[in-house]
């Protein structure tokens, strides 16, 4: 299971925190390996987001649909995962809007 924590340059001022980070159980199984509502459109998505709640998985909001924010806003499940091939580990918490690294995670010097 990983712990996630607010990465330091989380993208807010020190100290702002994100008790939904306490509150991630194991990461689910995605749902599917695309986003579903990309796909129904005729588009492939590689931006992936996996929300940690449900294992709903949607594209970033690079991408046109942004359905990722669009399941967060529809469910309130507020922690997503970068699933991009080849990305590093990180989450974003729409409800307090940090990055979220994992707890052991070391940053490069």
């Amino acid at each position: 299971m990983t712990e996630w924590v607010v990465r330091p340059d989380g993208g807010r001022p020190q100290g702002h925190g994100c008790p939904h980070a306490a509150d991630a159980g194991p990461t689910p199984a995605p749902q599917s390996h695309l986003c579903v509502e990309c796909s129904a459109q005729g588009r492939e998505e590689t931006r992936l987001r996996l929300c940690l709640t449900c294992g709903h998985v949607g594209c970033s909001d690079s991408a046109p649909g942004a359905h990722a924010t669009a399941h967060y806003e529809s469910s309130g499940h507020p922690l997503v995962q970068s699933v991009e091939p080849g990305s590093e580990a990180w989450a974003w918490c729409y409800a307090d809007e940090v990055f979220l690294q994992p707890r052991d995670h070391r940053l490069p010097h």
